[in-house]
Order: C-alpha cells, then sequence, then structure tokens
C-alpha cells in the first residue's frame, strides 16, 4: 500500500512528456524566458565577455552604432522582432526590424541610435527588445549625452479672469527645469497679493509650454491693479511679466453717470436762466458832459426822456 502511494504522488509530480516537449517546441521555458534563444550587447565572444547593457556616449545631434547580439541555440530556426522602447530605446534603429536566425547560429544586428538635437545633456535610459518563439527579452540601454546646459525659462500671456491669473511657463533651453513663482499685485492704495516664491508642482522639459492658472479669489471691485510674476529655476533660468486690469463696478458705475449726466444738465439749465435774465432793454449811455453850473443833478440829460428808472412811485405803474 505505501509503495502504491509513493508512486502516485511521484507521477504527479513528474511532468508529463508531451507537456515537455511542447514547451521545447515553443522555444520558451517555464515563466516566460526562452528555452533555446538569448539577445544581449554585441561583441562578446562569450558569457564572460558579455556588456551588461549597451552603453553609449554623444553630443545632441549625433548618430552612434552598436550591435544586438541574438543567438539561437534550438534545432530550428528563429525568427524574431526588434524594436526600441523608453526614451533612448525610442532612439535606436535597427538594420532589420525582423532577423532570422539559423539553428545554432549567432548573429548581430547593426542599430544606430541618434541623440536628437534638443536633448537634455546628461544621461537617457532606454531598452532593445527582441520578440520570438512567445518570448520577450529586454537589453537596457544607457546613453550619455554631452554638451553644454542651457538653463532658460519665460513666462507669458498674464492675464486676470474669472478670479484667477493666468499664464503659460516656457523651457526655452535644453535643460530640465523645476521652475519656482511668486506672485505680487499692487494696487492704487497699496499691495494686495504678496505670495513669495515656492516650487510648483511640475518638470518642464526643453521646449515644453505649459499653461498654468493662479487662483485670486479676493480680486477688488473698485481698483485698478497690476499684477506681477517673477519666475526662476536652477541653472538662473529668470524671468518676469506683468498684466494691468481695471476693476470698476458697473451697477455705481451707472448711478454715478447718471449724477454726472443731471449735474451737467442743472449747470446748464442755470446757465441758460442766467443769459436770459442778463438780456433785458439796453440801457442807455451815460452823459460825458458836466452837469451846467446851479443846474440840478441831472440836468445836463435834459435831452433824453425821463429815466424809467427813477420814475416816482406812483407813476411807475402808470400807463402812458
Amino acid at each position: 500500500m505505501l509503495t502504491a502511494v509513493f508512486a502516485a504522488l511521484l507521477h504527479a509530480l513528474t511532468p508529463f512528456p508531451a507537456a515537455a516537449a511542447a514547451a521545447a517546441d515553443a522555444g520558451a521555458a517555464p515563466g516566460g524566458a526562452p528555452a533555446d534563444w538569448a539577445a544581449r550587447p554585441g561583441g562578446g565572444a562569450g558569457d564572460r565577455d558579455a556588456r551588461p547593457y549597451v552603453y553609449l556616449e554623444g553630443t545632441p545631434g549625433t548618430a552612434l552604432q552598436d550591435r544586438l547580439a541574438v543567438t539561437n541555440s534550438g534545432r530550428a530556426p528563429l525568427t524574431v522582432r526588434l524594436r526600441g522602447d523608453g526614451r533612448a530605446g525610442a532612439w535606436a534603429r535597427f538594420a532589420e526590424d525582423t532577423v532570422t536566425v539559423p539553428p545554432r547560429t549567432r548573429a548581430e544586428v547593426p542599430l544606430a541610435l541618434t541623440v536628437p538635437p534638443a536633448a537634455t545633456p546628461g544621461d537617457a535610459s532606454g531598452e532593445l527588445v527582441a520578440t520570438g518563439r512567445g518570448a520577450e527579452v529586454r537589453v537596457p540601454v544607457r546613453v550619455r549625452i554631452g554638451g553644454p546646459t542651457l538653463a532658460a525659462l519665460t513666462v507669458e500671456d498674464v492675464e486676470i479672469a474669472g478670479g484667477a491669473i493666468r499664464y503659460v511657463l516656457v523651457n526655452r533651453g535644453n535643460a530640465l527645469l523645476r521652475p519656482r513663482l511668486a506672485v505680487r499685485v499692487e494696487g492704487v492704495f497699496g499691495t494686495l497679493l504678496d505670495r513669495p516664491e515656492r516650487p510648483l508642482p511640475l518638470e518642464l522639459a526643453p521646449g515644453l509650454r505649459v499653461e498654468r492658472t493662479e487662483p485670486w479669489p479676493d480680486a477688488p471691485a473698485l481698483d485698478a491693479v497690476t499684477v506681477r510674476l517673477r519666475v526662476a529655476a536652477e541653472g538662473g533660468a529668470r524671468d518676469e511679466a506683468e498684466a494691468s486690469e481695471t476693476y470698476v463696478p458697473v451697477a455705481p458705475a451707472a448711478g454715478g453717470g447718471l449724477l454726472l449726466l443731471g449735474g451737467l444738465a442743472a449747470l446748464a439749465s442755470r446757465a441758460y436762466r442766467k443769459r436770459r435774465t442778463g438780456r433785458g432793454a439796453p440801457r442807455p449811455p451815460e452823459s460825458s458832459e458836466p452837469p451846467e453850473a446851479g443846474a440840478p443833478p441831472g440836468a445836463g440829460a435834459s435831452h433824453r426822456g425821463p429815466d424809467p428808472d427813477h420814475r416816482p412811485l406812483a407813476q411807475a405803474g402808470a400807463r402812458p
């Protein structure tokens, strides 16, 4: 009985020959790793000489050369598809995207990796991917990018709208930037807003343009304001921009306009009445001849009629 149980357990733990043969025909070992082929950086004669990853150095705009080795240790031809992945891997181009390797043969596929002209100096990484017989092999690639670093940052298109300050940040250099922002708003009677410099939660890649909004819910109802934005980043990148806005409440403005028009109308009416009052009958000119000696006052004007302004009170209302 014990012998039979032991034999049954041993049989259960032993893989079926058919399943093992199917895995060998597919070229994949348990876990998805290829059983009879491999991919690694080219140039090494054996495992000891194999590089752990592809390493290249160059400046922006240069094309770098290397090779990817594919070894087929199986008894059937191997067809693999090659591509790049990741930042540096996307820069790679193979001599052939699909390669067939004969049995028990090692083939080295040339590749060219072109560093973009606007690439940021520093390190970039990625992978070279080979896919065949249901398995995938990823070979790391590292690129060291040389050249001078230029940090340049601008703030543009500043405007005030809807209780917020809108602006645009642009990375004008070739270095990755982590910008900082300071905000200051001045009104007619003093400072309305003063936010010290603080880091923004973003990274600006070279050439990247980002639109952002700075909340300002306490904008005044009546004022003339000037908004100043200052941005800075590592490497000495710095810029400043401003925008102006005038706040005038609609209802008070309309009321003030009506009061102004009413005041102007009242002044015009008073001036008109004053002009009409001053248009009475013209008074005759005073005589320049001196009165005769002994004559009563007004004798020198005997040739004129009686002065209507000096008529007796009894005759003031009499009819002629």
